[in-house]
């Protein structure tokens, strides 16, 4: 087929010409775009469609931030499925208040703009020495988040303008003394209870499980006694330490590296000098200024004319009251220690000088070099581990970088076999057995990876043993592997995990009859209060729980207290069950007065936060807002206390 292409070149042109020609007429190119690009319409506002694509981006621009800011944050929880529905909501509300405020025309003036991208910090530290903005560096760092100067500055626009929809209601958020302390007292109500415990383990101490009980719970929950898949592999890790190691630096390359960098290496030269200083900054009016050169001139020339007499003058005249009082020593100092026109002639005069007036920022300076400190020239010899030490990381590190590419190519290309990309580069093959997902307790570097574990546990890793592709586990670190054996996850016999099966089903069980005593001795209780044989009262509060666990506190405070003594229970899962008794309520222990303004100013924050939420839920009904995707449910597992006595979700 291909031999008559090539033969009939016209022909097949000719041919294509007439199929696709006639296609691009009837649909535009834009619909060949639009329908390779569009995906699926994941919510809708104002009659405005949201797609799956921008969706994605906008979660990768959001999960991007949160690595940068957390770097150890799980990756896991970054692409959980309630996380991605947290960015879709937040795209929505950004298209709502962006609908809200394009209807009531809330327009950002090119002067709001220019303040607000003013006082970006990141934007603030590309600025030059003299105030300007360095664009070059500006438009680096927006294409690196895949945005032009222009489109940056349009969605901050569009961000001030939606901020101002919902302003109007956060800044009028009120509320009377007497409101806030109403509701803060009773939020804060303190209760004396008495709590009847029915304790799992006490119940769990009186059964005593059959065999047929445990296979039966063994069956139902065959998910609770996995061992999960495992694989062992081979791998390969190109990094700079890596290189480091494999290189061997001639002596003579040493000995030309610290000829070429004698004087760097050789320490920081200082100087010691006197001044004295007329202070005038460039923000002074051009005739005080005037008058500030015209003093510093007539005292260059007493102290050029006498310069036994410059301490003295510098006492007298220097407007710097941090060495005035010493006859103007400033000690020593490095040259980037002082502004660049004070260094830049400091470090041109010769010992015993004085300079002419130089003018910084802060006014004019005469200065006066006391003293020289040269640094003292190590030899060779004595500098060649460290020299070794510093030549050997720059040539790994441009070895890496020229070889990087390489390396990735090379895992992908010969992708039966980690060998080749080894032999060439001079790399070990590394191996490790009983690999899972989830790293092993102090397990470090490639093999605690979540990005490299999930590329060795890929479909196509597993069933074809092929190479993963470079997965970059750290700052200039590269990392492949290929699996050599795997296992998958699989039930463990109940000969193997009986008695881990036995503790589990005395967990639930005991929980279970911990709950239907408990439950039964409520009712009863309720019905007949004077039979409930109590402990001693306790005083709790949801700012005092006693070290109470907080769903009981919760029962307390939420119980009828109409007619006391009132009754609640509480199950608390796999501790087991609880019956609270409503003795007695207490006022709330009087706060000072710094602490009682915090509150009702927390209080109003709160109230205001519930009003902006009311009013964006009214928008989201005035601009006909839908999400066609389901919110994830996250699914309540039963809670078993394990082996260790800790509760498994």
């Amino acid at each position: 087929m291909f031999d008559f292409i090539r033969k009939h070149t016209k022909i097949t042109m000719g041919f294509l010409f007439l199929l696709i020609v006639p296609s691009f007429i009837l649909f535009g190119l834009d619909g060949y775009t639009r329908g390779k690009e569009k995906g699926a319409v994941v919510a809708k506002v104002d009659g405005q469609e949201i797609l799956q694509t921008e969706w994605d981006r906008a979660h990768l621009r959001e999960v991007d931030k949160l690595k940068a800011s957390m770097p150890s944050l799980d990756a896991k929880l970054l692409d959980s499925p309630e996380a991605r529905y947290a960015t879709l909501e937040r795209l929505v509300r950004d298209r709502v208040l962006l609908a809200a405020a394009g209807k009531s025309k809330l327009n950002t003036s090119d002067q709001r703009l220019a303040r607000e991208l003013q006082d970006n910090p990141d934007i603030a530290a590309l600025r030059r020495a003299d105030g300007t903005l360095d664009m070059e560096r500006y438009r680096q760092l927006l294409g690196g988040q895949g945005m032009s100067p222009e489109m940056f500055e349009a969605s901050v626009r569009s961000d001030l303008s939606s901020r101002q929809v919902l302003t109007g209601v956060a800044g009028s958020g009120f509320s009377s003394n007497v409101a806030a302390d109403t509701a803060l007292n009773a939020y804060f109500e303190k209760r004396e209870i008495q709590i009847a415990r029915f304790s799992t383990p006490d119940y769990a101490a009186k059964l005593n499980p059959t065999d047929a009980d445990l296979e039966q719970f063994y069956k139902a929950n065959a998910n609770l006694f996995q061992a999960p898949e495992q694989a062992n592999i081979e791998y390969v890790l190109f990094d700079v330490e890596t290189i480091k190691k494999g290189l061997v630096i001639a002596d003579a390359d040493l000995k030309a590296y610290y000829d070429q960098n004698a004087q760097r290496l050789g320490g920081t030269e200082e100087r010691r000098a006197s001044h004295i200083l007329i202070a005038s900054p460039k923000s002074a009016p051009e005739a005080d200024r005037q008058k500030a050169k015209a003093k510093a001139l007539e005292l260059t020339a007493l102290v050029k004319k006498s310069p036994d007499a410059f301490a003295d003058v510098a006492r007298k005249n220097s407007q710097d009251p941090g060495s005035a009082p010493a006859g103007g020593d400033l000690d020593f100092f490095a040259r980037d220690a002082m502004v660049k026109p004070f260094s830049d002639a400091a470090f041109a005069m010769k010992k015993g000088d004085i300079s002419d007036v130089v003018e910084s920022e802060f006014g004019y300076h005469i200065i006066q070099l006391t003293d020289i400190k040269a640094p003292k020239q190590r030899t060779f010899e004595e500098m060649k581990p460290e020299l070794e030490l510093e030549v050997k990381k720059q040539q790994a590190q441009k070895k890496f970088t020229e070889s990087a590419e390489g390396f990735t190519n090379a895992v992908y290309e010969q992708a039966d076999s980690l060998k080749p990309t080894a032999d060439r580069l001079k790399l070990e093959v590394k191996t490790a057995t009983g690999i899972t997902r989830k790293p092993a307790p102090g397990v470090t570097g490639a093999l605690a990876n979540a990005k490299f574990l999930n590329a060795i546990f890929a479909t196509d890793t597993i069933e074809k043993k092929r190479n993963t592709e470079a997965v970059e586990v750290g700052s200039n670190q590269l990392v492949s592997g290929r699996v050599t054996q795997y296992t998958p996850a699989r039930t463990k016999p109940l000969t193997e995990v009986k008695d881990i099966v036995r503790q589990r089903w005395l967990a639930q069980r005991g929980a279970e009859e911990a709950r239907k005593d408990g439950t039964a001795k409520l009712a009863t209780w309720k019905a007949a209060p004077a039979t409930a044989v109590m402990p001693e009262t306790v005083a709790v509060s949801r700012d005092q729980p006693q070290k109470q666990p907080l769903p009981l506190v919760d029962a307390a405070l939420r119980a009828d207290a109409a007619a006391l003594p009132a009754f609640a229970g509480v199950d608390l899962g796999a501790q087991g069950y609880a019956i609270v008794k409503v003795v007695k309520i207490l006022p709330r222990d009087p706060s000072p007065e710094a602490t009682t303004k915090q509150e009702r100013n927390q209080y109003i924050q709160w109230w205001t936060s519930a009003e902006s939420l009311a009013y964006y839920n009214v928008l989201k009904e005035r601009f006909k807002t839908e999400i066609k995707v389901a919110k994830p449910i996250r699914a309540k597992a039963d809670q078993i206390t394990n082996p260790e006595g800790t509760t498994t979700q």
